[in-house]
């Protein structure tokens, strides 16, 4: 004989359970959605002096202090802009003058860290007859017009010369194809970078006229992060910097497993870029960052930089304002970091 009742509570306890269950789903991918949402994205192009910011989030350090970061490759900086401004990613890391004219044109992010500065890798190759930079006038000069540090710093070389735009024919095209086209004979010159500058001095008739060695702490890389994201997370602020001295520091202790994992990203033997890594930039680690920041009484070399960035973008008229420095520059965290 069938036990009706005997059923039912079988069907009923095979209902809560079928609940409780699907409770625990919610709540779970509830909890990974979460955990996805809290992820900072922070984008950087192909920059060696980007790279230990990919060493930090492949070995775990920015997780050591209470943040999840996921690092992508965007290399046009319009993009990164227009990303940051859409809230698909929270950082930029790029030239320290980019972000000053992405601060002029409206976008709300600030610098907090400074990353690297440029001590050879980026430079001004021509031909031999071209002894100096007074010497491009009259002369065809491949160059990103766009904006960017060799932009930026052509600008500033021009008007420490007592020279404009005018005095040289340009061909505007980014800086990788600048170097591509001179050495391939079809420009007197080019504002480019590594390994462009080894290719050129390769040449017959090429060498490098200048290089960031000859100007130093023009051209440096920073950490932009979005305002509102530094306002409503400045602990994530801290986890972050924190990353960065982990893996530099990193670097030092574990320079075999630390450039293997960065040359994947670089495309290039570790062996080579150590090299690079190591005497082409100065990677700026704490007690760099307090210097360069300095205090509200004593400001340090960023605000320099970037008065002189914010004043040639307005005057260039790439920018139909001036930025303000105070605006897009906080010191408060790499200063509060001990």
């Amino acid at each position: 004989m069938i036990n009706f009742k005997a059923t039912f509570e079988n069907k009923r306890n095979l209902v809560k359970i079928l609940l409780v269950t699907l409770l625990i789903l919610i709540f779970v991918n509830s909890k990974v959605s979460a955990s996805s949402n809290n992820t900072v994205k922070i984008a950087h192009s192909s920059w060696i002096g980007f790279y230990p910011l990919d060493l930090a989030e492949e070995k775990g350090f920015f997780e050591d202090y209470g943040v999840k970061v996921q690092i992508k490759d965007i290399e046009s900086k319009s993009d990164s802009k227009s990303a940051l401004a859409a809230g698909k990613i929270q950082g930029i890391a790029t030239s320290l003058d980019t972000n000053v004219l992405s601060s002029a044109s409206g976008l709300k992010i600030q610098n907090v860290l400074a990353l690297d500065t440029s001590t050879g890798a980026d430079g001004l190759v021509g031909n031999k007859n071209i002894k100096n930079f007074k010497e491009l006038k009259g002369k065809t000069v491949a160059l990103d017009t766009t904006g960017g540090a060799s932009y930026f710093w052509f600008n500033y070389m021009l008007q420490k010369n007592n020279m404009k735009l005018s005095d040289i024919k340009v061909e505007s095209m980014d800086s990788g194809a600048a170097g591509s086209a001179f050495v391939a004979g079809k420009v007197d010159a080019a504002m480019t970078w590594q390994p462009w500058l080894s290719k050129a001095k390769a040449t017959k008739n090429g060498h490098v006229v200048m290089s960031s060695k000859s100007s130093p702490g023009i051209i440096v890389d920073t950490l932009g992060l979005s305002t509102s994201f530094i306002k409503k997370h400045p602990t994530q602020v801290k986890g972050i910097i924190k990353g960065w001295y982990k893996a530099l520091a990193y670097m030092k202790s574990n320079p075999k497993d630390a450039y293997k994992i960065m040359s994947k990203k670089a495309g290039i033997t570790a062996s080579k870029l150590k090299s690079e890594m190591t005497t082409q930039i100065k990677l700026y680690d704490k007690k760099e960052n307090k210097k360069y920041f300095g205090t509200k009484k004593n400001k340090g070399n960023i605000y320099k930089i970037s008065k002189v960035a914010s004043n040639l973008w307005y005057t260039s008229k790439i920018s139909d304002k001036k930025a303000d420095v105070n605006q897009v520059t906080n010191p408060k965290f790499v200063n509060e970091i001990k």
